[in-house]
Order: C-alpha cells, then structure tokens, then sequence
C-alpha cells in the first residue's frame, strides 16, 4: 500500500510537471492588460494547416476598441456563447454539466460548455487540439485571465482574436470580409449572424451554406431575446429556441474560402476601450 501511494503521488508530481511546462508564462498573461497579441496559437495552427494542405496561408486582422464594436454584435456574443459571462469566474460548472448530458443523450459531441475566457485562452496560447492535456491547462490560464484582466478585457480581446472564418479573425476583419463593412455599424440581423458563425465559422457562413447560416442566426436571434436585448416578437420566434450548431469542422476537412475582405483601417493598438 505504502509503495503504491508512493507511485500515485509520483504520477500527480508528473502530470503537474507535464501540464505545467505547456503553460505561457503568468507574466505574459498579465501583459494583455496592455499588449495585443501579434499572432494566437490558433492563426499559426491555421497556417501549419493551410501549408500541409499545399495552400497558400492567409491572416486578416484589424484589431479595434470595444466603443467600435456594435453593442448588437456583443449582445450576439454574450447571448449565444456565455449568458453568465459578466458573473462567473472563468468557468460555467452547469452549462458543462448540462453539454455533458445533452453529448452523452446524443451519443456525439453536439454541444459545448466553454465560456468566452476558456474560447479566449485556447484561442490565445493552445489552439483546437482535443486532450485532457490541453482542457487541464486551458483551466489554469482561464483562472490567471479571469485574475489579471477585467471582464471588459477579456471581451475586447476575445472579439478582436475569435476566428471568422478561414484565415479571418475578430470582428472588423469578420465584418468587413462578411458585410462590407466596419463591425460599428453592423445591424441586428447581421451581428446576429456572425455571432451564429463562432461555433463552426469555416462550415456555418454565407457562403458554404446559407441555410446552416440562416438557423444558426435565427438561434441568436431567438437568445438574444430571450436575454432581453430584444423585444420577443421583433425575433419572429416560438418559445422553444432553434437547435444547437453543429459541431466543430473535423481537421481533415478542407475549408471552403471566404471572400476577400474590402480595405480597412489600421490596428488600433489597444482593444481594451469601453
């Protein structure tokens, strides 16, 4: 008994080592208080894939403050990807749960429980890889996120670095690649609409599908009244919500391109702006 507690301690020194040594620094966490990335985990993902595959890579982003993001697009966001945002501390323990029952009922991964800081912090430093591994550490630096930065913060970067599409990334990228236009002026319907990409943007969008894209907006639409952004009858909804996106793109599975974005403004050097 003795010698096995002595190895089951050896492993949970192990695993912490191995958990530990794929983490980013607390230092550099603590800079996005002030420093914007120039590149995520996820866009040089992205390229490896797109050179694998024998496509030329691309990355088109715009980084811009939250007083120029429409308050539709972020009521969108709140609404579809984590209701509990402003009042939780990084992770939503129910909606796991309820992912976790609604998946095992399913018998497939049809739904997800990760809110906007664990999207942020995987986006940030880890990119898609499904393992233990990457969730453990994925949870350490939600916590350090969720301790170092406001909550604004955390949105702002999160809206500025989420993927839209293949090679497109935050929401002035997404808008004007989408809509033509900036993310400010976006209008219900479309905020609604891109909001409906975040869980599938390179299969669920105008262009792959617009049927997939129409449900996925009308899904946002019918949360974002039920959150009370918008009046009930204005969404045009019954009393049940539309089903839940698909899941994420398989990794072997060829993206199909997005259009080319029109010009538009320079990075702003800090997203943070209220």
């Amino acid at each position: 008994m003795k010698r096995l507690l002595i190895l089951a301690a050896a492993g949970l020194v192990s695993l912490a080592a191995w958990v530990w040594t794929g983490l980013p620094s607390r230092r550099e966490v603590r800079a996005l208080l002030t420093k914007t990335p120039d590149q995520t985990a996820l866009m040089r993902q992205r390229e490896a894939e797109a050179r694998a595959k024998k496509r030329k890579p691309r990355t088109v982003q715009a980084t811009v403050p939250l007083s120029r993001v429409s308050r539709f697009l972020i009521q969108a966001v709140v609404s579809s990807e984590d209701q509990k945002f402003f009042g939780h501390e990084g992770i939503d323990w129910q909606a796991i749960r309820e992912s976790a029952g609604a998946n095992v009922k399913k018998g497939r991964a049809t739904r997800g429980g990760s809110t906007i800081t664990q999207q942020l912090a995987k986006n940030l430093y880890f990119g898609t890889e499904k393992s233990l591994l990457r969730k453990l550490r994925e949870a350490i630096v939600t916590r350090w996120l969720e301790d170092d930065l406001s909550k604004v913060r955390i949105l702002s970067l999160y809206l500025n670095f989420i993927e839209w599409g293949d090679g497109i990334y935050g929401c002035e990228a997404a808008a004007r690649a989408w809509f033509g236009k900036s993310c400010a002026d976006l209008s219900v319907d479309e905020a609604a609409g891109l909001a409906g990409m975040v869980p599938n943007p390179r299969r669920i969008n105008p262009e792959v599908s617009p049927a997939r894209y129409e449900g996925a907006k009308k899904r946002v639409l019918w949360l974002m009244a039920h959150a009370g952004y918008l009046e009930r009858s204005v969404a045009g909804l019954g009393s049940a919500p539309p089903p839940e996106p698909e899941p994420e793109l398989p990794e072997d599975e060829e993206p199909a391109e997005p259009p080319e974005p029109p010009p538009g403004p320079g990075a702003s050097p800090d997203p943070g702006g209220s």
